[in-house]
């Protein structure tokens, strides 16, 4: 089973090269890595020249991830597409534990961080929200093919969950993707402004909510926990707030 790799990268030089590391030591060889370079400088070619055994295609775009990767879309041609981050580490047998589970029938799979459910589940419209994030995620080319572009009013710097929609994007096609907490993607965790990405994150979700028209029911259920978080957690009161009031702003735009 073949993959492409696609990598958007911009202001990174150790993290990429720890990511590139990490896929030569993948005991699963067939697989190619598109770099989307969005600097405009040549720090990429450098660390792209330190690995000669990699079979790597550098590409170009202006920043944000949804174009980058969009750029890099028509020059897929493997069986399975990944998006990992430029910041991510794949264990060194985690392509071929993805193509072991692919060559069962599935039309794609995704993974988790650390700290996510390790229950399995078959993804749907409704519990994706926890069970999907993109540098976790390994769709059939002919999933891709059938759902195509990434949402550019999606993904970073400015929004999120690109591949939220991408995914709801793909169950809606009848694609059958399953949520396996036995694939583990190590994702360095960083300070953040948590407010901020409250807002970001939550509007992000609302604009997905109104998007793919998902029932009242579920939009409730989207408003109470961050609300219910804010009784129930508040030390971190001011980050469910903005939550909150980023889903609600999302959703009515």
């Amino acid at each position: 089973m073949t993959f492409d790799l696609v990598v958007a990268t911009i202001g990174r030089v150790k993290e990429l090269e720890r990511l590139l590391a990490s896929l030569e030591r993948q005991t699963h060889r067939d697989f190619r890595v598109l770099v989307v370079d969005q600097n405009e400088d040549e720090r990429v070619e450098r660390v792209l020249s330190a690995h000669p055994s990699l079979h790597a295609e550098r590409l170009w775009s202006p920043p944000g991830l949804s174009r980058a990767r969009n750029v890099a879309l028509p020059h897929v041609r493997a069986e399975v597409i990944a998006f990992p981050d430029d910041d991510c580490v794949y264990p060194d047998d985690l392509l071929e534990r993805v193509a072991a589970l692919l060559a069962t029938g599935l039309d794609g799979v995704a993974g988790r961080e650390p700290w996510w459910t390790t229950s399995a589940a078959t993804l749907t419209r409704e519990n994706l929200w926890n069970r999907a994030i993109s540098f976790t995620i390994f769709l059939r080319r002919d999933v891709v093919d059938r759902v195509g572009r990434f949402d550019e009013a999606l993904g970073l710097p400015a929004s999120s969950g690109e591949e939220i929609d991408y995914l709801i994007r793909a169950l809606d096609a009848g694609a059958h993707i399953e949520y396996d907490p036995t694939i583990v993607v190590d994702h360095p965790s960083k300070p953040i402004d948590l407010t901020a990405v409250g807002a970001r994150d939550g509007a992000s979700i609302g604009r997905i909510l109104r998007k793919h028209r998902y029932r009242p029911r579920v939009v409730a259920r989207m408003l109470v926990r961050p609300a219910a978080g804010v009784l129930l957690d508040p030390r971190r009161a001011r980050f469910h707030l903005a939550t909150l009031g980023g889903r609600l702003r999302g959703y009515r735009q």
